[in-house]
């Protein structure tokens, strides 16, 4: 286990992670939960704790320093980086 998070960790971990963020899992010590699933953020607990709802149904929370991942970009931005390079495809 990490241990126990400072109050300040724990709010720089729910400012990177704030409820609805995508996820996507690299690494977890936990049979059904492969690299590769992506889940939305529920909440952040005071022990830091980033409570999951996983796109296989679960909903076990991520603990950061034990378990490894990353946050997808917002489909906004995502739309938007597409509609940039449609934009320059079409201009071309």
């Amino acid at each position: 286990m990490a241990g126990w998070k400072t109050q300040a960790e724990v709010a720089a971990i729910r400012k990177r992670y704030p409820a609805g963020s995508r996820i996507e899992l690299d690494y977890m010590n936990e049979q059904g939960m492969p690299p590769g699933l992506k889940g939305i953020v529920k909440s952040v607990d005071d022990a830091g704790q980033l409570h999951m709802i996983w796109e296989n149904g679960r909903s076990l929370a991520l603990v950061p320093g034990a378990d490894r991942f990353h946050r997808l970009p917002e489909p906004q931005a995502e739309k938007e980086a597409g509609k940039e390079a449609e934009t320059e495809e079409i201009e071309r």
